[in-house]
C-alpha cells in the first residue's frame, strides 16, 4: 500500500512537525516520522500493534 494514499494521524498534542504518525490500513498499522514522510513507514500486524499498545498501557516503556 502506498503510504501517501492513507489517512495519517498524529497526536493533537504535537506542537511541531516532529511527531510520530500512525495510519490504520488493511492488514494492520503503519507508523512514520512526520519530519521524514517520504521514508518507508514501519508496518505492523494487528497483533503486533495490540502488543505494543498493551506494553505502553502497562508502563513497559516508562523510564
Amino acid at each position: 500500500m502506498e503510504s501517501n494514499s492513507v489517512n495519517w494521524r498524529k497526536s493533537s498534542k504535537c506542537a511541531s512537525n516532529a511527531c510520530v504518525e500512525v495510519a490504520k490500513v488493511e492488514g494492520g498499522v503503519m507508523v512514520r516520522d512526520s519530519k521524514n514522510p517520504d521514508h518507508a513507514p514501519l508496518k505492523f500486524t494487528p497483533e503486533e500493534w495490540l502488543a505494543f499498545v498493551a506494553g505502553v498501557n502497562q508502563g513497559e516503556f516508562s523510564f
